[in-house]
């Protein structure tokens, strides 16, 4: 048997113990100060040689993998959301990448060994998110969630290279904007008019305000002499959190899953999630199940809060003229109210809130809109469609596409420039002149 290289030089060479090939490289030093070198084996010098020329060349190519066995993707995703993202993202988007992570990473990639990703896997995800239905869009999203836990696995040398750099991402394409016409914002706010909390609409479709801003919206940093409001704060819903040792015990030990599809008490409003067991549909939660916490006597870290506005969009918004009136009236009704309520009343400062002064619940503000639509006539929308209807009227009036980003609180234009489908003035006056270009008579 030949003896070892010196100099932390790779070294090959045949066992007579084992009858095996044998191969050491060098990857360099552990977090001890003692060398980091790798084995193989295997049962010709030609297999070991590729083995050490693999090493060998992820050594050089800076890529080393830390010693010992990589974790998992299941594993690493846990540790990625839990402990790093989950510093910083804020409570309802961490929600929403714990979904597609649970869904999506996990359900199809979570076996896998961090280090033994491959393209091919990605794609195949990609590939059978689009064929069961969902947006690109989608896709995307649960892409750049991947590519960006990869990314801190590279730096904190878990594994040697990101496999999402090496895949095409998803085409998202621009989302499709379905904005309110003119004529459709104007009815639905002469229907509100008049309404408890009417003025809610006429900020909503005036400044464009994401739902949350508007809820959150208080009267401190609304400027009715100045004629501007600062969109600092928005009201979001956060998901309780079992606050007891035993999850599965909670709630007088059933702690069940939700009930079936067509639970009859499903009905008593459209859309909304419930939690009920009919007795047919009785079963346990796993062990480890962390839904339905707000049933749970000891829940924590739920319901409505104020947080800053998403992102970096918080912003100073002028008022248009016409909208202060319309707030003084509505401040006045709610004095009155608040009068009325006497001791019951809790004050949050809230310009939109309920008879008591509490927060409007996010679902009751949907519920409120469906039901204006269906009064004005107008078709069915959603919520944030008033915000895109904000936008495309101010691209309609001829207002630069920066300031439209400035005033809806767009962190990339890339945003706002999804409004500029419309035609504006500007681009109606541009079409007139080349129709006398072509076709008026020569002067």
């Amino acid at each position: 048997m030949s003896g070892r290289k010196p100099n932390g030089r790779s070294s090959i060479y045949l066992s007579e113990s084992d009858g095996l090939w044998h191969g050491w490289v060098t990857m360099g030093i552990k977090d001890n100060g003692s060398p980091d070198r790798r084995h193989r084996t295997g049962k010709t010098e030609t297999e070991v040689t590729r083995k050490v020329r693999e090493l060998e060349a992820k050594r050089d190519a800076g890529k080393t993998d830390k010693p010992g066995r990589a974790p998992t993707v299941e594993q690493w995703m846990t540790t990625y959301l839990n402990d790093i993202a989950g510093r910083d993202l804020a409570p309802t988007t961490l929600e929403s990448y714990w979904s597609d992570t649970r869904n999506w990473i996990i359900k199809h990639l979570g076996k896998h060994r961090l280090d033994r990703l491959q393209p091919e896997h990605l794609d195949k995800l990609y590939t059978r998110m689009l064929t069961e239905g969902k947006k690109p869009s989608h896709a995307l999203k649960v892409h750049r969630i991947l590519s960006r836990a990869l990314e801190i696995a590279v730096r904190r040398d878990k594994i040697g290279r990101n496999v999402a750099k090496l895949v095409d991402p998803p085409g998202a394409g621009d989302e499709e904007i379905e904005p309110l016409t003119q004529s459709e914002a104007r009815r639905i706010l002469a229907v509100a008019e008049g309404r408890r909390n009417g003025a809610r609409w006429s900020v909503g479709l005036a400044l464009g305000l994401r739902q949350g801003e508007s809820l959150g919206l208080r009267w401190k940093y609304v400027d009715l002499d100045g004629g501007s409001v600062r969109v600092w704060w928005q009201i979001s819903r956060l998901t309780w959190r079992h606050g007891c040792a035993d999850v599965k015990g909670c709630t007088e030990g059933k702690h069940r899953r939700a009930c079936l599809k067509n639970c009859p008490k499903a009905k008593r409003k459209a859309g909304r999630r419930h939690i009920c067991v009919p007795a047919a549909a009785e079963r346990l939660c796993p062990k480890d199940c962390a839904r339905h916490a707000s049933t749970c006597p000891q829940r924590t870290g739920g319901g409505l809060v104020f947080r800053p506005p998403k992102g970096k969009s918080k912003r100073t918004v002028p008022l248009p003229p016409e909208l202060i009136p319309i707030l003084k009236t509505h401040r006045t009704k709610q004095k009155a109210e608040r009068m009325a309520a006497a001791n019951v009343w809790e004050d949050h400062d809230l310009v939109f809130c309920q008879p008591n002064g509490r927060p409007i619940d996010p679902r009751d503000d949907w519920d409120d809109w469906k039901e204006l639509l269906g009064e004005a006539g107008v078709r069915d929308a959603r919520v944030h469609d008033g915000r895109h209807t904000a936008g495309t009227l101010l691209i309609e009036q001829g207002v630069h596409v920066r300031t439209v980003q400035e005033i809806l609180g767009h962190s990339d234009i890339r945003l706002t420039q999804r409004y500029t489908h419309v035609a504006t003035p500007m681009a109606a006056d541009g079409m007139q002149r080349m129709g006398r270009a072509l076709w008026g008579s020569q002067p």
